[in-house]
């Protein structure tokens, strides 16, 4: 299915230092020894203060913290979300030695499940002992395919039987122009680097990125006996099938206008166009039969898919399979796959050193069985008082941004009680779902490490078919209960908080109201804004995509957003690569939004409204500096130039900057004047929500 979920930090990044591991705790609220000194949540140690807050705000607010905190050798970034995520996956990695050392628990339960899928892909004894034999199967099947037929039911049988998803995208989701209802949905693929661009680039950066993809096929398929000629030669032949599918698909900027991803077609017209992709026989094989329509995201990617279909031999095809096997199962395989594909993600992102193999279980048990782990998560580490704090907070904003949309001088009162409709409608997830996910029938071995994974794909799959034709279930989560992010749904029109996120930097029961309202509170604003970004905002009360905007209202809209997109687009990482304004948008219309919503809510508060410093800051002063310490971060040369090309987040620094600057209060509080760097004029701040 295409996921339209807006995330706060898609990609994570952050870090703070060791001593806030001690003040984050593992209940809420805290308790606190008498001998304790006293919690700095804005420490000027970690500041630059030779830097002037108008000159470089990010710096002023983070600069000695990124001097005397290198990013380590298993990250490719290191801040403020890093540090809670990795305190998060040591909870986790307490939870999961403790479950699975004690083995015979009844077959089927929570604890036997997560300790034994934990346990499994520990035992790295008898996973190198089985090698590669997980897949060979699957190999030896590939080579007796021997026509375009045999190909197609190739990329169906992967499908259905958790292997993979080789070509092109399928899934069932909301359709969003009816969004009581499950429909199939189809989207391009195919290609293993991050982005189109990869592909069809030629400059050094590209062609390297390109280089490390060849020798990482090359090695897998050495490493299953292939030669060595043969494996280079079929590492030209899969880039080159890539390549070709990359100039097919639509770039990420083209695929952020929901109407244009929306194409419903009947079964019948859509297979006329695709005729060796007959989708009338296809869907009864994906377990999806019944189907008159189907979304279709890029039409034009699968009518080229099929022409290559047609126009590449038999042989090549059977390479292609052969590789989407490998690189979907090479983590799971002995240790000469997993540390091919660490040389080939080192080369895509400069990480140094392979992170820690219980650190991967870890994040592997989160993402497969995460309502299961996310229980033990909550239990322990997740309290009422925390749940209801947020409670408050929501509401808080949620009002305050009421009253901002009454206040708007560019939108007509028609548009503005739509707005006001649709944002009391928000659904409202915290901390956990009320229903946990059974995950019937998923059977988990303690010596099956590699079956593990495909049972709980074939589970996954099963589950995602089995959706159509009942109602829509609105109530599920979409991030497990450890996750450190947010997000907003335009289909549910819902913003969500994983427990994980709700502890420092970004909400902490023993801070003032300006740190959090400067952290979770502008957290909450981001989600509630994407409501509102020009993606959320196509999306009604309900959750459809449809148009609830007068044309003026529009265009008034669209007059801001390009400033928005003008503003970001002349930022650059590196020296020379530009951020694209128009890709992330979205994040940037709700960090500016989120900003100013949770900066209001926190001006009704008695500190809001009082000049009483702490630690020599005013609680101005503090609510800025405790949003820029939220994007406290560095990140290697590599993962910068590849967050460019695929992440719709800005990078952090500009996160930090980029909204303030066109927040009067920030001046006020800094005293920012006429000749600093970042001052601009206030006929040109820029103010939409």
């Amino acid at each position: 299915m295409k996921l339209k979920l807006t995330n706060l930090m898609l990609m994570g990044a952050l870090c703070l230092s060791a001593n806030v591991f001690a003040a984050t705790g593992d209940k809420y609220p805290k308790t606190k020894s008498p001998n304790d000194p006293p919690k700095k949540y804005i420490d000027p140690a970690n500041m630059n203060l030779s830097v002037k807050p108008g000159d470089d705000f990010f710096d002023y607010a983070n600069g000695n913290w990124i001097k005397q905190n290198a990013i380590p050798a298993k990250e490719t970034r290191w801040g403020s979300f890093n540090i809670l995520r990795q305190e998060n996956t040591n909870r986790l990695l307490g939870l999961l030695n403790e479950v699975s050392k004690t083995p015979g628990q009844p077959k089927g339960s929570l604890k036997q499940r997560v300790g034994d899928l934990y346990a499994s892909g520990m035992d790295s004894l008898t996973i190198e002992k089985k090698g590669y034999t997980p897949i060979t199967a699957d190999l030896a099947r590939i080579n007796k395919i021997t026509d375009v037929k045999g190909v197609v039911n190739e990329l169906v049988y992967e499908r259905v039987n958790g292997i993979g998803s080789p070509l092109f995208g399928f899934g069932v989701g909301q359709d969003e122009k009816h969004v009581d209802r499950y429909i199939v949905t189809l989207r391009q693929g195919g290609t293993s680097l991050p982005d189109r661009d990869n592909y069809l680039k030629d400059d050094a950066r590209s062609k390297k990125i390109q280089d490390a993809l060849k020798t990482y096929i090359t090695t897998l398929f050495t490493l299953t006996g292939t030669d060595a000629e043969t494996a280079a030669k079929n590492a030209g032949i899969i880039f080159e099938l890539e390549k070709s599918l990359a100039k097919s698909q639509l770039s990420r900027v083209a695929q952020r206008d929901p109407n244009a991803t929306y194409n419903k077609l009947s079964v019948a017209d859509f297979s006329k166009t695709t005729p060796h992709l007959n989708w009338v026989q296809i869907l009864p094989m994906l377990k999806a039969a019944g189907q008159d329509t189907i979304i279709v995201g890029q039409p034009t990617f699968f009518k080229d898919a099929d022409a290559l279909l047609a126009s590449t031999s038999v042989e090549d095809w059977k390479t292609y399979l052969k590789w989407n096997i490998l690189r979907g199962s090479a983590s799971s395989l002995s240790s000469p796959f997993v540390n091919a594909g660490f040389a080939y993600s080192s080369a895509l992102s400069g990480q140094k050193a392979q992170t820690p193999r219980s650190e991967r279980m870890s994040g592997l048990v989160d993402g497969s069985i995460g309502e299961l782990l996310g229980q033990l998560y909550v239990e322990k580490y997740f309290t009422p008082a925390a749940k209801k704090y947020m409670i408050d907070l929501v509401n808080n904003l949620k009002a305050t941004l009421g009253d901002r949309i009454k206040r708007l001088d560019w939108m007509s009162e028609e548009t503005k009680a739509r707005a006001l409709k649709k944002l009391a409608a928000f659904r409202v997830k915290i901390g956990y779902p009320d229903k946990w996910e059974a995950y019937d029938g998923l059977v988990i071995n303690r010596d099956d490490y590699a079956g593990n994974l495909r049972r709980i794909a074939v589970w996954r799959y099963n589950f995602n078919v089995s959706r159509l034709g009942k109602p829509v279930d609105r109530t599920r989560f979409g991030m497990t209960p450890p996750t450190v992010n947010a997000s907003y749904n335009p289909t549910n029109n819902e913003i969500a908080f994983p427990a994980g996120i709700l502890q420092f930097p970004f909400f902490d029961f023993g801070a003032d109201d300006a740190v959090n309202y400067g952290g979770i509170g502008a957290v909450i604003g981001h989600e509630m804004t994407h409501g509102f970004d020009d993606e959320g905002r196509q999306y009604d009360a309900d959750g459809t995509l449809r148009d609830w905007w007068t044309k003026a209202d529009a265009d008034k809209f669209k007059t801001r957003a390009d400033q928005v997109v003008g503003q970001y687009n002349a930022f650059t990482v590196l020296d020379t690569i530009h951020v694209n304004g128009k890709l992330t948008l979205g994040e940037n219309l709700a960090d500016l939004g989120g900003l100013n919503v949770a900066y209001e809510a926190y001006k009704k508060t008695k500190q809001g409204r009082s000049d009483t410093k702490i630690d020599g800051f005013t609680p101005d002063q503090r609510f800025f500096l405790s949003w820029a310490q939220v994007w406290r971060s560095a990140q290697r040369p590599e993962a910068a130039a590849q967050r460019i090309l695929t992440d719709p987040h800005s990078p952090e620094q500009f996160r930090t900057n980029a909204p303030v600057v066109n927040m009067d209060a920030w001046y006020t509080a800094f005293d920012v004047k006429p000749g600093d760097k970042m001052y601009k004029k206030p006929e040109d701040r820029i103010k939409v929500w």
